[in-house]
């Protein structure tokens, strides 16, 4: 089911919006003078960067640092009064929704740990109903399209339109170099989805650590994302909470500096022709290949249809990992990723497992 959501556009709620639209600042509101020190230099950057802390933060294991709670939202007041800095941060209740509403908050955020539970984001659309405050919901910690667009949905039921997407990542157990999987497919299908709703990037989150955070906010932009939310600290060794991907101001004015930002589109008649001409043979190619999967799986029911005369399993795992092997060497010898072919060889023989299995039992 597609989903339809009434979504205003930035450029319509916030005065002056650009792209990329930048939030930062520290993970956790620590102290009022880390905090207005913080963003005094974030300010000094541009003043269009909308400043952003944690107040409460929810922690695995007990006893860790939760943040410093409701007196946090002071000191967001003081921020916005000395520095002009719009202010944002992650509520997980009714009861945090109410607090920042009363404080003037201007910008919520629904974090990855609550937009896992429906329960949990009806509550906070409950307690919004009735305003018209900005809300930025993350995505789950799991990687469900379906929860991410549940929560989007739920809020913007509750009458919320000035609504957008926050990408941080996915957790797995998988090995790679971030602390959470990008997993961009899953950030590019709900933009399919929603057309209309801005994405924002956190590549604080993805990253882990502060090496990688320039080539994931660049390849944000790269999808045509709307903007970046960005972790920021006066002094990052001494943060309370995920000190290794905080930035400090500076490192923060120059990542900015070295973004480049590209149009979605070009008047260029010329690159507008060649791309069309393009696009034509990549519609050729794929009707091609669509036919010869086709023909694929007209051999694999051929094949079901042996294996059951003769009393043969569906599953020959020697024989599946020997042509794993071969095609990975063949892509290899092709300029192939060797991640998107053997992906490929996957789905393909989950498909032709299900056909076999059809087969079996016809």
């Amino acid at each position: 089911m597609k989903p339809i959501m009434n979504i205003t556009p930035v450029c319509n709620w916030l005065q002056d919006a650009k792209r990329p639209l930048i939030i930062s600042g520290p993970c956790s509101a620590e102290s009022e003078t880390q905090m207005l020190t913080t963003a005094k230099a974030i300010a000094a950057i541009d003043k269009k960067i909308i400043f952003r802390a944690g107040i409460w933060k929810p922690r695995t294991r007990p006893n860790a640092f939760e943040g410093v709670g409701s007196k946090g939202l002071e000191w967001m007041k003081t921020v916005k009064e000395q520095t002009g800095l719009l202010t944002a941060t992650e509520v997980a209740n009714a009861n945090h929704v109410e607090e920042c509403l009363k404080n003037k908050i201007d910008i919520l955020w629904i974090g990855a740990r609550t937009t896992v539970n429906p329960f949990s984001v009806q509550e906070i659309a409950d307690a919004l109903r009735g305003t018209d405050i900005p809300v930025f919901v993350k995505n789950p910690v799991t990687p469900d399209l379906q929860l991410w667009l549940g929560a989007l949905e739920r809020i913007n039921q509750a009458g919320i339109t000035k609504l957008a997407a926050i990408h941080r990542g996915f957790h797995s157990h998988a090995i790679t170099p971030f602390r959470n999987d990008p997993k961009w497919e899953i950030a590019i299908e709900l933009r399919t989805h929603c057309p209309d709703l801005p994405m924002i990037c956190d590549p604080s989150h993805i990253c882990g650590n502060t090496e990688l955070i320039p080539y994931v906010s660049q390849k944000a932009m790269d999808m045509d994302m709307h903007g970046l939310m960005i972790e920021t600290h006066c002094m990052p060794k001494m943060a309370l909470s995920d000190a290794k991907q905080q930035l400090t101001p500076l490192q923060l004015a120059d990542l900015i500096d070295r973004l480049v930002v590209r149009k979605a589109h070009s008047e260029n008649n010329e690159f507008k022709n060649k791309l069309e001409l393009l696009r034509e043979s990549i519609n050729k190619t794929d009707e091609e290949l669509l036919q010869v999967l086709m023909s694929r799986m007209q051999m694999v029911e051929k094949i079901g249809v042996y294996k059951k005369e003769n009393n043969v399993t569906i599953l020959q795992t020697n024989r599946w990992e020997s042509l794993l092997n071969e095609r990975l060497n063949s892509a290899s010898m092709m300029g192939l990723s060797e991640v998107f072919v053997r992906s490929l060889y996957l789905l393909i023989h989950e498909e032709s497992i299900r056909k076999q299995n059809e087969v079996m039992n016809f």
